[in-house]
């Protein structure tokens, strides 16, 4: 009854794997998991060894998967898990599955974001729609009021937001409107005053709907702000402080036609850039969808050739440089399978046996048995 506690009898074998077969027969040794490496590298440095190379590129394409399934979940598209354990890929197959994901990326890539791009423009111009529909009601406000000054007398009949009137003044009237941040607007007044020293005109007014942030995607309130002042200088110093405070500025139309023609413009443009933006995308969803179909596969294919080479950089070369020797712990009951999975591996990739050797499998260096 003693023995049932004991462990495997294991023995340490040495195995010569050929240069062209060596992966093979490892991808067919990882599929039994009946052994254990040991590293005869120990004094070599992980980027100085020989396949430090395959290493990164396997890196590289688990990258490109991560990426890959980011996307795809982003677009709640189910991802089927197809095969339970997919083998390696053959060596044949490796750079072809390598071109297929690069090129893949970087279609994802562009098409995204082009994506982003058409839905930055098109809430760009839905703020726009809205700063023109806010603002004409500040100037219905401001030309119904019409205040007057006993040293101008000319001013009785004008109104402030007159351009020819200000013209009388020798002073030149200019605009700034655009959308800002609920949180910033009382401390955007506060500058305003500050800097410009009362010399400006502000009307304020909050939107009805809560708008996407184009820069953020944070769905935020806004206020539309309009800013009259009086001179150049006075002008830079407010588009200073619409900058600082992370506005949303747009151009102000300076008559009625303009703003007409403008509106019209920009309801024509937003119409294009939805049909635009569902056709783009549908596209995106179709390539998310056939890429979900075999990603998992090649998520578990990529990690066990990742594996293999992690394997392959503990062998060391003989002084030919032709053949990698390996050294392994393998339970004794196992060595029969052992030597079918090296036989399975080479006939996966003929190649010429090794000189000296009959079957190039491997050799028993040390069949001392070892009771972990």
């Amino acid at each position: 009854m003693g023995s049932l506690f004991r462990s495997e009898t294991m023995c340490l074998a040495q195995l010569f794997l050929q240069s062209g077969t060596a992966y093979e027969c490892l991808s067919a040794l990882g599929e039994k998991g009946l052994v254990q490496f040991r590293d005869l590298n120990q004094n070599v440095s992980s980027f100085q060894r020989k396949f430090v190379g395959e290493v990164k590129r396997c890196e590289e394409l688990e990258r490109i998967l991560v990426y890959l399934v980011q996307e795809i979940n982003r677009a709640d598209i189910p991802l089927p898990e197809g095969e339970a354990s997919p083998p390696a890929p053959p060596l044949k197959q490796v750079l072809e599955m390598q071109e297929q994901l690069q090129k893949l990326e970087v279609e994802l890539r562009e098409v995204t974001k082009n994506k982003e791009k058409l839905r930055k423009n098109l809430l760009e111009l839905i703020e726009y729609t809205h700063m023109l529909r806010v603002t004409k009601t500040f100037v219905k406000r401001n030309v119904e009021f019409e205040p007057t000054y006993e040293e101008f007398p000319s001013l009785e009949s004008d109104s402030l937001l007159d351009y020819s009137c200000m013209q009388r003044l020798g002073a030149k009237l200019g605009f700034v409107s655009g959308l800002i941040n609920q949180g910033k607007v009382e401390a955007f007044e506060k500058m305003l005053w500050r800097v410009c020293k009362g010399y400006t005109i502000v009307s304020y007014a909050e939107l009805d709907e809560s708008l996407e942030d184009p820069e953020t995607g944070e769905v935020i309130k806004w206020y539309v702000f309009l800013i009259s002042f009086w001179g150049e200088q006075i002008g830079h110093k407010v588009k200073k402080i619409c900058d600082c405070y992370h506005c949303h500025v747009y151009p102000y139309p300076n008559t009625a036609e303009e703003r007409r023609e403008i509106q019209e413009g920009l309801n024509t443009r937003i119409q294009d850039l939805y049909t635009v933006l569902h056709k783009t995308e549908d596209y995106l969803r179709q390539v998310l969808c056939k890429a979900a179909e075999s990603v998992y596969s090649r998520v578990i294919q990529v990690k066990k050739m990742k594996a293999i080479y992690h394997m392959l950089n503990m062998c060391s070369f003989d002084v030919t440089n032709k053949c990698l020797i390996a050294e392994v712990w393998c339970p004794e009951a196992d060595l029969q399978d052992l030597r079918r999975a090296l036989e399975e591996g080479s006939v996966r990739l003929p190649s010429s046996p090794l000189p000296g050797t009959e079957e190039r499998l491997m050799e028993l260096i040390n069949s001392e048995k070892k009771r972990k």
